[in-house]
């Protein structure tokens, strides 16, 4: 029964985590469809993520997890801040190129983080996964990479860390209500961004854009996102980061008609079939010990 679950459990993992990637995907497109500058973005985004969260949470009233770990709640809603600004920072300040693939290192540092706080052991499959899969984006990137944007760099690596360390702390806490944790993270970037904002002088479709990308995208993504930690380890919800880039470029592609180079193809492939391939491993090792259990048993 035990290892039933665990396979139950395996899968209702990648199901959250797929999808939350594949509702983040959408980022890109609306980012650009929003048509303002970053800090307007950051502010709306975390504004109406905080409303949507906050009126959802008051409706369950469920306060005891937040009191229980009131430490961990207020570092990973910090998290979640530092990772949607660190993004906007990087992007104002390096080329979008640069700031995915740094970004790609989000497994890296989530794998760990993981061996040093929670001693969790880090399956040698999720290791192998997360160099095939960051070489796929480097493909994807290699021609745009440049030695400019060196503080852009850093903030896509601070961005980077940040995705790590919020995946493992949730991890560490899996009874925490996500819903609170993203509302106040939502809080503080618009509170960061808000004097760098012009929040009301913007066209009218771009509050559309907005309202679309603040109440309903985003928060759903990081919601599955975040809720994945309870089933999976923190370095395999991050890996699942790496095909954002990929699935963000697609959209544009079809969507605007913005033809990707043949690099971003065959990156992206390599990326997506690692992916599916270390889900697939893991399913396979949860229902092997299942077998075995079910035949010691008999």
């Amino acid at each position: 029964m035990a290892v039933h679950d665990a396979t139950a459990q395996h899968s209702r993992g990648l199901t959250l985590a797929t999808s939350g990637i594949v509702v983040l995907s959408f980022d890109s497109l609306l980012v650009r469809l929003a048509a303002t500058d970053g800090w307007n973005i950051a502010f709306w985004r975390g504004a109406l993520m905080a409303l949507i969260m906050g009126v959802l949470y008051c409706r369950r009233r469920r306060l005891a997890t937040l009191n229980a770990h009131r430490g961990a709640s207020l570092i990973s809603a910090g998290l979640l801040a530092a990772i949607s600004l660190l993004f906007v920072m990087a992007v104002m300040h390096t080329r979008v190129a640069n700031v995915v693939v740094i970004l790609s290192t989000a497994p890296l540092f989530a794998a760990i983080f993981t061996r040093l706080f929670l001693q969790e052991h880090v399956a040698v499959r999720t290791w192998v996964a997360i160099g095939l899969a960051m070489l796929g984006l480097v493909i994807v990137f290699a021609g745009s990479l440049t030695g400019e944007g060196l503080l852009g760099d850093a903030f896509a690596l601070g961005a980077a860390m940040a995705v790590g360390a919020n995946l493992t702390l949730l991890r560490r806490y899996p009874v925490l209500d996500r819903l609170p944790l993203i509302a106040g993270g939502g809080i503080i970037t618009a509170l960061v961004a808000w004097p760098m904002a012009t929040p009301l002088a913007l066209e009218p479709h771009s509050y559309l854009v907005l309202a679309i990308m603040g109440l309903v995208q985003m928060p759903l993504a990081t919601a599955l996102i975040n809720n994945a930690t309870r089933y999976l380890p923190s370095a395999e919800v991050a890996l699942f980061y790496l095909i954002e880039a990929i699935l963000g470029t697609l959209w544009v592609w079809w969507l605007l008609g913005e033809n990707p180079p043949e690099a971003t193809l065959y990156g992206g492939l390599l990326t997506l079939v690692t992916l599916l391939g270390n889900g697939w491993l893991g399913l396979r090792r949860v229902r092997g010990r299942r077998m075995a259990a079910a035949s010691h048993t008999g």
